[in-house]
């Protein structure tokens, strides 16, 4: 390994360190922005002001918010490069799945496809929705290192005449790489097979985060990298689909067409949705996403490559995940042997370095081998990694060695 170069810390336009525009707890080290975000303070702040507004005149709020629902949903849309009428709000990526498979017509014995790489609560909804069916779901094992002809041919292998649905993600949560959504996808047209995308981590990763996803729905969480007030997702539908998706509450807005039947949600604090435009013109406005994007893989590069080199002069084994699609803010570095084989473990893992060291980290697994998911944002720093490879890796490697000699 060369000499490795840490990027230098981003400031925001006043001159102060990233980290300054979020409420994080400085005592603790941020490493795991993928898995719930972090929310800016002008955004915050915009929130907190609306639910004042709303606390002191309900009777006013509650009947004028599908009107500003509607428009904070066309200002996402211009950020996501979708029309505004292809686009519903939803809590996020799971909602927006669920809606879909309660809106998906009958399928007699119909078989629902997903992969190894899924995320878990978005497969559990396929499950269901192919028992509703008297089907089955068909899980598809995609190599960790599978490039997207490999992977796509795993997916597109799968398929046979009992296949309803598709749901494929773009951006893996556990193993931290792309799936070729654009080659499935074009495959799935042909046969007239639905395809369902799970791009929750897509949005604020991707500049363009629709382009090549040739599908019938596609939900992504605004609140993970797009730093959204969490419970802020879109639901994106084009062609026939659309016209048949419904909330998963039906309020008075259920006779209206998609997506505005999506607006009307009752008394749902929906404080979060009028929020997130803030949220992404700050990060637009501070750096540009371009900026941000690109600060956060060139972080992401040095912050693999420092642990990875770490946990292997420590172990011996190696630490280099083959990833065939790699993703810019997210990477996989391999624990020591033994460390978060299985999800209850990885879970583990990260609640015990939380608690015992004040590092936010996520952990997965993939095959029976653990790994640590690095996940970079702007508030991020090159000293942030560089304590978790002195100070973390050490840890992670004896308690690697007190379950070998348990």
């Amino acid at each position: 390994m060369g000499t490795l170069v840490a990027p230098e810390p981003l400031l925001l336009r006043d001159g102060r360190p990233a980290a300054a525009g979020w409420s994080l707890d400085p005592g603790m080290r941020h490493l795991n922005h993928g898995s719930f975000g972090a929310v800016p303070l002008v955004a915050q702040r915009e929130q907190q002001r609306l639910r004042e507004e709303m606390d002191a005149s309900p009777v006013v709020w509650f009947p004028g918010l599908p009107r500003r629902v509607a428009a904070a949903r066309a200002a996402i849309a211009d950020f996501l490069r979708v029309p505004a009428g292809f686009t519903a709000l939803v809590p996020n990526a799971s909602a927006g799945a669920s809606a879909v498979y309660g809106s998906l017509p009958h399928r007699d014995g119909g078989e629902v496809l997903v992969t190894d790489h899924g995320y878990g609560a978005v497969t559990m909804g396929a499950a269901r929705l192919a028992r509703r069916w008297g089907g089955a779901v068909r899980t598809v094992h995609v190599p960790l290192g599978a490039g997207p002809e490999e992977a796509a041919a795993a997916v597109t292998g799968a398929v046979t005449g009992r296949t309803a649905l598709i749901v494929l993600d773009r951006i893996t949560s556990a193993t931290a790489r792309y799936l070729p959504v654009d080659l499935v996808g074009a495959f799935a047209r042909e046969r007239g097979v639905p395809l369902l995308v799970d791009a929750a981590h897509v949005p604020g990763l991707d500049e363009d985060p629709r382009a090549g996803a040739d599908c019938d729905a596609w939900v992504g969480n605004l609140h993970k990298f797009g730093c959204a007030p969490r419970g802020t997702a879109a639901l994106v539908a084009r062609g026939e689909l659309r016209h048949s998706l419904h909330p998963l509450i039906d309020s008075w807005g259920a006779e209206e067409p998609f997506p505005e039947r999506f607006d009307t949600q009752g008394t749902l604090d929906l404080t979060g949705y009028l929020a997130a435009p803030t949220a992404l013109d700050f990060v637009a406005e501070q750096w540009s996403w371009a900026g941000a994007r690109r600060y956060m893989g060139e972080l992401a590069d040095y912050a693999e490559q420092l642990i990875g080199a770490a946990i292997t002069d420590a172990t011996g084994e190696p630490a280099a995940a083959d990833v065939g699609m790699p993703v810019n803010a997210l990477r996989l570095v391999r624990l020591p042997a033994g460390l978060g084989r299985t999800r209850l473990e990885a879970d583990a893992l990260r609640d015990r370095l939380a608690a015992e060291f004040g590092v936010e980290a996520a952990f997965t697994s993939f095959g029976g081998t653990g790994y640590f998911r690095l996940s970079t944002h702007v508030y991020n720093t090159a000293e942030d990694y560089e304590y978790f490879a002195e100070r973390c890796v050490p840890v992670l490697c004896a308690w690697a060695r007190e379950l070998v000699g348990a």
